[in-house]
């Protein structure tokens, strides 16, 4: 990321009366925080429905499918979790289309009961996580324990590569993406899903340059050696600071990621960055928020009501979720109907 293209540290004396201070700082017993947090610690919740993701629970009515189906063409990327490949499918329906197939342990995805909008619980993933503005899974299957997922193969990349080619977005742009990442949210949450891992990467563009969020809120276990590992390792600069202090996952958690990548966009870097992991955390639980003086008020007033650290003041925490973001003026020019 470019940090280095604005020195981050200018700020307007005129608004710093209204940043965010330091007296909303996270006290912790450093030897309580971990640098590798348990994103997956959700798993551990009582009042919610655990959706291992396999043949029957992605495609129940779909032709089955198997390793012998798929080509491969390159690998796309190795992630924390296992690798993801370009394949081509050489088999009935679809036959000679390309998809991405990422390779697990497993997956589940965890639905608050509460919060879904169906009183039965919907078994068909597919329907769960059907949204434009989310990659579509279009088959599963297992073998040799390991989950294969194929999803769309989306040929604008990651939102990011063309954030890096830019600097930085105007406000504009970024108000296009970020409207379009409310709305995946918003459904997800509708679903009873929280999302949690809200980061640069897992935000693709579709040919049409429209925003295709990866992973729909999945608890990963990554093939390691033969040990699952369910701890984090990965990108901790837009984890909002209750994931990092493990003191709770509710819906507002995407919020704080929102705002991380809000800030992202419009300065080149995320909110708060340090030499490590440790000294990330520390900084993202105590330091004030610093917003360069380019930015409009609007999208300062977003960026504070987003980054706060007590969850019930961060604005989307309520039960209004969503719709609270929605209608905040530096969405003004979006039309959440088109």
């Amino acid at each position: 990321m470019m940090a280095g293209v604005f020195d981050l540290e200018l700020h307007d004396a005129e608004n710093d009366k209204n940043d965010e201070s330091s007296d909303d700082a996270i006290e912790v017993d450093e030897q309580s925080l971990s640098v590798e947090p348990n994103i997956n610690s959700i798993l551990e919740l009582q009042d919610v429905e655990k959706i291992q993701l396999s043949e029957d629970t992605v495609n129940p009515n779909q032709e089955k499918t198997g390793p012998k189906d798929f080509e491969l063409l390159k690998v796309l990327g190795k992630g924390g979790y296992g690798k993801v490949f370009q394949v081509r499918k050489l088999t009935g329906k679809d036959g000679g289309r390309i998809f991405a197939m990422k390779v697990l342990k497993k997956a589940t995805i965890v639905r608050n009961q509460k919060d879904t909008a169906h009183t039965k619980a919907e078994r068909n993933i597919l329907e769960v996580v059907k949204h434009p503005f989310i990659v579509d899974l279009i088959y599963a299957f297992q073998t040799g324990g390991k989950l294969y997922l194929i999803l769309d193969y989306l040929s604008g990349g990651e939102l990011f590569m063309h954030l890096e080619r830019e600097g930085i977005f105007l406000e504009d742009t970024a108000s296009f993406y970020l409207s379009e990442i409310v709305l995946a949210l918003e459904h997800l949450h509708r679903e009873g899903i929280i999302y949690r891992d809200l980061k640069p990467e897992n935000v693709l563009l579709d040919a049409q340059g429209h925003v295709k969020l990866t992973d729909f809120g999945l608890c990963k276990e990554s093939i390691q050696d033969g040990a699952m590992t369910h701890t984090f390792c990965g990108t901790i600069e837009y984890m909002a600071p209750e994931i990092l202090t493990r003191t709770g996952h509710a819906k507002a958690v995407d919020w704080w990621s929102l705002g991380a990548l809000m800030y992202d966009m419009l300065t080149g870097a995320p909110p708060y960055t340090a030499e490590n992991r440790k000294k990330t955390i520390e900084k993202i639980l105590r330091c004030r928020l610093n917003l360069p003086p380019y930015l409009t008020p609007d999208a300062r007033d977003l960026l504070r009501k987003l980054l706060r650290r007590n969850v019930l003041q961060r604005l989307g925490s309520g039960p209004g979720d969503a719709r609270d973001i929605k209608v905040h003026p530096f969405f003004r020019s979006v039309n959440w109907d088109d």
